[in-house]
C-alpha cells in the first residue's frame, strides 16, 4: 500500500512540475547578421532607420534581439570572410547593405534567409527570380524606380536651362547601372538631350571620365555603384575642379560635398527592411515575400557646391527640396 501511495505521489509531482519547468526555459533570442561594405559611420542614417523599424515592431537591440554588425571598411575582398563568419555564428538571418554584400552572403549560404537592404536591380543581379516571387533564400528592398531617371534630368534641365548634352558615368559590370542607363536613355529622348555613356570600372578610370565629360557634356549623372560610392570624395572634387553640375545616385555624395540628389529615401527603405526580419522570424519564407520597390523619395540641394562651380539654383527648384545645404 505504501509503495502504491509513494508511486502515485511521484507521478503526480512529475505531471504538475514538468510544465512549470518548461515555462521557465528562456525564449531563444534572435540573432541577425548585418553586413556592409563601407564603414558603418558613412551609412549611419540608414542603420538608424533599420533600428527604428525594429523598435516599432517591438525589438530592442541587446534585449530581445541581437545584431551582429560587420563592416568590410570599404574593402570588397573582406566581404566573403564576413559572410562566412556570420554563417559560422549560425545567425537567423543576414541583412545586406548593397549588391556586393548580397553576393558574398549568397555565396556563403543558400539556407539562411538574406534580406537586401537595397539593390537597384535584384533580378539583373541574379539574386531573385522575380520581384513578385523571389524563389530562393533572398528577398528585401529594391531601389529601382523607372521615374527616377526622368525626374533627375528634369531637375538638371531646370538648373541648367540650355542643357542639351549629359554624361552618364557608370560601370558596365554593374547590373543596376545597366538598367538605370536604359531608363535614362528613354528619358533623355523625351527631353531632347544627347546622352553620352562613360565607363568607370576601376578608380583609375574616374579622372579620365571626368575629363571626357568636361569636353563633351554640360552636366553629369552619377549612379550609385560601388566603385564610385567608395571614391565619392574624389568624384565630388573632380566635379568642382571641372565646374560641372552633377546629379548623384546616392545621398552620401551630398554629404561629401556634391551638388544634388534626387532619389530613394534610404533611411525609410532600411526601416522597411526591419519588417522582413519580423515576418521571417514569425515563420514566413523569403521565397514567398515579394521584393518591394521604393515608395518615398527625397530631394537634396547643396548650395555650397553650386556656388563653387558658379551655378545659380532657381528659387522654384529650391522650394521643392526636402533639404537645402547652405
Amino acid at each position: 500500500m505504501m509503495k502504491s501511495i509513494l508511486f502515485w505521489l511521484l507521478a503526480t509531482l512529475s505531471f504538475t512540475t514538468t510544465p512549470a519547468v518548461k515555462a521557465q526555459q528562456p525564449a531563444k533570442i534572435p540573432r541577425i547578421g548585418f553586413m556592409l561594405l563601407p564603414p558603418a559611420a558613412t551609412l549611419a542614417s540608414r542603420l538608424e532607420g533599420f533600428r527604428q523599424g525594429l523598435r516599432e515592431l517591438g525589438y530592442i537591440e541587446g534585449k530581445n534581439i541581437v545584431i551582429e554588425w560587420r563592416s568590410a571598411e570599404g574593402k570588397p575582398e573582406r566581404l566573403s570572410e564576413i559572410a562566412a563568419e556570420l554563417v559560422r555564428l549560425n545567425v537567423d538571418q543576414i541583412v545586406t547593405a548593397g549588391p556586393s554584400d548580397t553576393r558574398a552572403a549568397r555565396e556563403a549560404t543558400t539556407t539562411i534567409p538574406i534580406i537586401m537592404g537595397q539593390d537597384s536591380d535584384p533580378v539583373g543581379s541574379g539574386f531573385v527570380a522575380s520581384l513578385a516571387r523571389p524563389g530562393g533564400n533572398i528577398t528585401g528592398l529594391a531601389t529601382y524606380a523607372p521615374e527616377l531617371s526622368g525626374k533627375q534630368l528634369e531637375i538638371l534641365k531646370e538648373i541648367v536651362p540650355k542643357l542639351s548634352r549629359v554624361a552618364f558615368i557608370g560601370n558596365s559590370t554593374n547590373p543596376g547601372d545597366s538598367q538605370t542607363l536604359r531608363e535614362t536613355v528613354v528619358a533623355a529622348g523625351a527631353f531632347d538631350i544627347y546622352l553620352r555613356y562613360l565607363d568607370v570600372q576601376e578608380p583609375k578610370d574616374i579622372d579620365s571620365a571626368f575629363k571626357a565629360a568636361k569636353a563633351r557634356a554640360e552636366a553629369i549623372l552619377v549612379p550609385g555603384n560601388p566603385v564610385l560610392n567608395i571614391q565619392r570624395k574624389q568624384v565630388v572634387d573632380l566635379a568642382a575642379k571641372y565646374r560641372l553640375p552633377v546629379s548623384y545616385g546616392r545621398p552620401e555624395f551630398i554629404d561629401a560635398g556634391g551638388l544634388m540628389y534626387y532619389g530613394t529615401n534610404f533611411p525609410e527603405l532600411y526601416r522597411r527592411a526591419a519588417t522582413y526580419v519580423d515576418k521571417i522570424l514569425k515563420g514566413a519564407k523569403p521565397a514567398d515575400l515579394p521584393v518591394e520597390q521604393p515608395k518615398k523619395f527625397e530631394f537634396i540641394v547643396n548650395l555650397k557646391a553650386a556656388k563653387q562651380i558658379g551655378l545659380t539654383v532657381p528659387p522654384q527648384v529650391l522650394a521643392r527640396a526636402d533639404r537645402v545645404i547652405r
